[in-house]
């Protein structure tokens, strides 16, 4: 029986407009009241989860910076893996000398620095999070002693899948995959969701088999691939689909709400 149950956010928990459906936001509430605990597990930092928690009227454990992050309910850190500084600074260097058309975002705990708030792929970061950047020098930050969680890139399609390729190679101590077509999350190669979410299982002492997830893309697949059942949502390219064991509909469609109630608490209620 599945004990706990864990959601990718963008693409998964939230509809095409980045917004929880009362549909889906119903089906946490009968979860959380049959005291099946739910994670956000996303690589969004924890000022752009809130708020969703926040709308539907629930506290919950989050993972964030696709597993960097642990925090419990009530905010208290259970894991955190930060980015070696002196390899930052050599990611930095390289990224403002080769990869000038990519916007750089530097994450360090609750804080999300940028070069210029007021760029355009900023703003829509902001609209859709409702986080909020400040302006900063990274290398000063770095110096500072404030080591990012994660570096993540803001560029076209094509940039991204070469610089996922090219970062991977150059800088083996680093996990770097793309969340989105348009952007690339680049971590410490010790931090997948899965890592986040073995942290996660052990202060509710629970195991990976007793667990169900939720993703959407390619950085959910080492989620998908640990929990006892996996589901991939419709909008989930082939690949994500064929590693999950079950797929429901779109997001669009309040797959995950589906899912819920049909195997999950349709099963919870009858046992």
């Amino acid at each position: 029986m599945v004990k706990i149950v864990f959601s990718d956010i963008d693409g998964t928990f939230l509809t095409p407009e980045s917004k929880v459906s009362p549909v889906t936001a119903e089906a946490v509430k009968k979860l959380l009241a049959k005291d099946i605990p739910l994670v956000l597990v996303s690589a969004r930092m924890p000022e752009a989860i809130y708020p969703l928690t926040e709308a539907i009227g629930i506290t919950i454990p989050i993972i964030s910076y696709s597993g960097a992050l642990a925090l419990t309910a009530e905010g208290e850190e259970l894991g955190s893996v930060t980015m070696d500084g002196a390899d930052t600074a050599r990611l930095l260097d390289v990224l403002a000398s080769e990869y000038q058309e990519a916007v750089v975002n530097y994450y360090a705990g609750h804080h999300w620095y940028v070069k210029d708030v007021a760029n355009e792929r900023v703003q829509t970061e902001v609209r859709i999070t409702s986080a909020q950047p400040q302006a900063a020098d990274f290398h000063e930050r770095l110096e500072a002693g404030e080591v990012p969680h994660k570096i993540l890139l803001m560029a076209e399609p094509e940039l991204c899948e070469r610089a996922e390729a090219e970062l991977s190679a150059r800088f083996p101590m680093f996990h770097v995959v793309r969340s989105a077509a348009f952007l690339l999350e680049i971590m410490d190669a010790s931090v997948s969701k899965a890592s986040g979410i073995a942290v996660m299982l052990e202060h509710f002492g629970l195991t990976p088999e007793e667990a169900l997830s939720f993703g959407d893309n390619y950085n959910d697949t080492e989620m998908l691939e640990l929990t006892g059942r996996s589901v991939a949502m419709g909008n989930a390219p082939e690949a994500i689909k064929k590693l999950a064991t079950d797929v429901t509909a779109a997001n669009a469609e309040d797959g995950l709400a589906k899912f819920l109630e049909r195997e999950i608490l349709q099963e919870n209620s009858d046992g």
